[in-house]
């Protein structure tokens, strides 16, 4: 084969076309949150609703999701934004070493048990992504709150009554 016929990698389009084929694919994405050290820990998580189904915009749901928040200790909830179909928060470890997996499948769970409409339910998995820099929690909370703006359902971010913050996660 000639050099002009190689691929960047030498392999002449075979091996790079084999490799491709062979890699595995995610279907959700990876979970679990790595604490290291002293380094600070703040968690962008989003749950949805089953089906997306639009029934997260209530005061009593509201509440209720704060109440359980409080009591599940394991992680602090900071700042929050309950959308009618899907809930968006920050958190960071808490007094209580728990994975952070095991931590929303609780919270889901006793929201479930405590709530008790039985057409209310979550989707199985969430979307997490831990943060890296302090700046990256207030570009990401900037984006968030303008979300009821984005969706149509206020003019101004704090007309949106369904927000606010738990406990101040330091950075």
């Amino acid at each position: 084969m000639a050099a002009s016929e190689l691929d960047k990698d030498g392999s002449g389009g075979r091996g790079s076309r084999r490799a491709e084929k062979s890699l595995p694919s995610r279907k959700r994405p990876a979970h679990g949150v790595l604490i290291q050290g002293n380094n600070p820990v703040i968690v962008f998580l989003t749950v949805c609703t089953k089906h997306r189904v639009p029934w997260l915009a209530d005061d009593g749901v509201h509440a209720l999701l704060r109440t359980i928040w409080t009591e599940c200790s394991a992680w602090l909830v900071g700042r929050y934004m309950i959308m009618p179909d899907h809930i968006h928060l920050f958190v960071a470890p808490g007094s209580i070493e728990l994975p952070f997996d095991h931590w929303v499948r609780y919270w889901k769970s006793q929201f479930v048990k405590k709530h008790g409409v039985p057409n209310h339910r979550w989707q199985t998995g969430h979307w997490d992504r831990r943060l890296r820099r302090s700046e990256s929690y207030s570009d990401k909370w900037e984006y968030v709150r303008a979300n009821p703006v984005r969706h149509g359902l206020v003019q101004r971010p704090d007309d949106w009554p369904f927000q606010g913050e738990i406990h101040v996660l330091p950075w």
